[in-house]
């Protein structure tokens, strides 16, 4: 396999809803390079900051993972301040030159805000309960955003959106990664 082969690695769809008291983050398993599945069964969401934040990432493994890396040590600088830490690590990846190079994005969430964190530095809350990222992000969006407002949870609603988008998307699997929290308002 050639160098310039694994530049075109491809395979993540993350999506998070929020809805009543519940907060959930999904992943598909799938990273793919090209025409050829790599690996099915990748962990692309897991908890952070001892349980009280989810994260869900898309991009580079690597690079997302020190992404993750760095926002848990914000998360330690700010505990219980998922907006603040976020804020403070789009300001390091704005004026760090080696961080400006990752390219990855996050969806992070704790019981109260759930956020998006971009390569260009931005920190953006979703106007509805629901965000995707990654190259199925945007159909497993779609997905939840129909099934919103029906009487589904948020994990059924996230659960049957990834399915919608694996049947779309090449790049996305059915083997999910779920982490959920649960405020106790």
């Amino acid at each position: 396999m050639t160098a310039a082969r694994f530049e075109a690695w491809h395979g993540t769809t993350i999506l998070s809803v929020r809805k009543g008291n519940e907060v959930v983050i999904v992943g598909d398993g799938q990273v793919s390079a090209g025409d050829t599945v790599m690996k099915g069964n990748a962990r692309k969401v897991r908890p952070l900051a001892k349980g009280d934040v989810i994260a869900g990432f898309a991009g580079a493994t690597a690079d997302a993972l020190a992404l993750a890396e760095r926002l848990e040590g914000k998360l330690e600088q700010y505990p219980k301040q998922l907006t603040r830490a976020c804020v403070e690590l789009a300001k390091d990846w704005r004026t760090d030159r080696y961080l400006r190079r990752l390219e990855a994005m996050m969806i992070v969430a704790d019981t109260d805000v759930t956020l998006t964190l971009v390569g260009t530095g931005d920190v953006l809350e979703p106007e509805e309960g629901v965000v995707g990222i990654g190259s199925g992000g945007n159909y497993a969006l779609a997905a939840a955003q129909a099934l919103y407002d029906s009487d589904l949870s948020a994990e059924e609603i996230a659960k049957k959106a990834m399915a919608i988008a694996a049947d779309i998307c090449i790049y996305t699997n059915s083997n999910l990664t779920i982490e959920k929290l649960a405020s106790t308002t």
